[in-house]
């Protein structure tokens, strides 16, 4: 009988008429599916960074997504354009406004990033962001240091013409860029400019490693005469100017 009532009812409802609750819930679902798109967007404009698709990435942001979407490790979709040096696809995340700072859990950011790859044209698009120049990766070094490190020289050569940041900071290892410039270079030419880049933007040569070894007495023992030569005659001359 109730069950007769009940379909009574609903035949006398006017054409159009959603039952009590319906209309709740069926906005519950809109809300879940629009959580659910957006979340697919975001990962798609990870994927979309990670690759190098700008098409792809555009037509995400159009839509509606992050451009400072990040994955379960907090690496933001403009940390993996930097590490594929996909320039363009970095320049329209900018455009959109992706934050450069935040880091993953490795301490990566898209900063810190050019100074591994050593891309001049990627660090040129970053700096338009205005990033944190004093943000350290894993190892507690600015992007400065292992651009010094790995040979970098035109990296070395923009960051420092262009920005200040500090040619003196000390990592966790207790080395600045001079220091690691000079003990995990292999002391040819390349690495030989880099000396002298850094000593022209006032690199202290007198910081010395947590040994108390200065780059000088490194560059002596690693048998590295062009060094050796450079370091030696800011030597001297720091040591007149005391006079």
């Amino acid at each position: 009988m109730k069950r007769l009532s009940l379909l009574v009812l609903l035949w006398l409802l006017p054409v159009g008429t959603e039952p009590l609750g319906a209309s709740a819930g069926g906005a519950k679902g809109a809300a879940m599916t629009t959580t659910t798109t957006q979340d697919q967007r975001n990962r798609q404009v990870l994927q979309a960074a990670e690759n190098g698709d700008l098409e792809q990435l555009q037509t995400l942001l159009r839509a509606g997504a992050s451009a400072n979407a990040a994955d379960s490790t907090g690496r933001t979709a403009l940390t993996w354009a930097a590490k594929g040096d996909h320039v363009a696809v970095a320049r329209a995340l900018i455009a959109a406004g992706a934050k450069p700072d935040p880091q993953d859990n490795g301490r990566s950011n898209a900063l810190l990033v050019t100074g591994e790859t050593g891309s001049v044209a990627m660090l040129r698009e970053v700096l338009k962001a205005n990033p944190d120049l004093t943000r350290t990766n894993r190892f507690g070094g600015t992007a400065l240091i292992p651009a010094a490190d790995r040979g970098h020289l035109a990296y070395v050569r923009e960051i420092l013409r262009t920005t200040d940041i500090d040619v003196n900071h000390v990592n966790n290892l207790g080395w600045t860029a001079l220091l690691e410039a000079v003990i995990l270079g292999d002391g040819g030419p390349t690495h030989t400019e880099i000396v002298r880049e850094l000593l022209a933007h006032g690199a202290d040569r007198q910081i010395a490693d947590r040994e108390g070894v200065t780059p000088l007495q490194h560059a002596r023992q690693r048998g590295y005469a062009a060094m050796t030569t450079l370091l030696e005659d800011g030597a001297s001359q720091s040591q007149e100017d005391q006079r």
